[in-house]
């Protein structure tokens, strides 16, 4: 593939990009409005958040640019995708936060969470499909595999240790992380398998390419 078709190439992949990590962003943010528990990272940078007066989306975003350096010793490789994950997440995050009221009621704050898990998941897949890059704390968790762990253990150690972090600096743990920890990977799974888009293929781009044959190696959440 020439220089001119890989660009042309990541051009039509980054309107799906920017769909992903809002809806991405999105589910965050109503996972914190509906105050039952958040994932292990988000736990950390309401924490943080709490501990230093800064908005959640802008935690987030030091948090993610604080994790990418530490991919240059585990020499990740950093792509459109990680560098707008670092960003654009955090500033949606905050976006929607200002613009939503906070739910009433233990059903509809239920409701909220689990919408928000939902199209979490299907940001994750579609943001993770285009193949344009992990965000920062996957990738850390690969680079770290990709030096003798495996995923699953270096995520459970990850995981792990920010959650605990986070919870003493006041994140908030409840019933909602249990929920997030069982459903996100089979909806990430699933919606991955929907909108993967494939490598940018040397023979052209897409999810195939015209001249490969058979489909790349599938991207795998972690």
């Amino acid at each position: 593939m020439s220089r001119r078709e890989y660009r042309r190439e990541v051009r039509r992949r980054l309107p799906r990009l920017g769909a992903g990590l809002a809806l991405f962003g999105s589910g965050i943010a109503l996972q914190v409005e509906a105050g039952l528990g958040l994932s292990p990272w988000d736990v950390l940078h309401e924490g943080l958040a709490g501990l230093t007066s800064l908005s959640f989306g802008v935690t987030a975003i030091g948090v993610g640019g604080a994790v990418l350096l530490l991919w240059i010793p585990l020499r990740q490789r950093i792509g459109w995708g990680t560098l707008a994950n670092v960003t654009a997440v955090g500033l949606i995050i905050d976006a929607v936060l200002w613009a939503m009221q906070e739910p009433t009621g233990r059903w509809l704050r239920w409701a909220v969470f689990l919408g928000g898990v939902f199209i979490m998941g299907v940001g994750s897949g579609l943001y993770i499909g285009v193949r344009l890059g992990t965000g920062p704390r996957d990738g850390l968790m690969t680079g770290l595999a990709a030096r003798g762990l495996s995923i699953r253990l270096s995520r459970f150690l990850i995981e792990s240790a920010v959650l605990t972090l986070g919870w003493a600096l006041g994140g908030t743990v409840g019933w909602g992380t249990v929920v997030f920890a069982v459903t996100i990977g089979p909806l990430v799974h699933f919606f991955l398998d929907k909108f993967d888009m494939g490598e940018i293929a040397p023979g052209g781009g897409g999810r195939d390419g015209p001249r490969s044959g058979k489909r790349p190696g599938r991207a795998r959440p972690v």
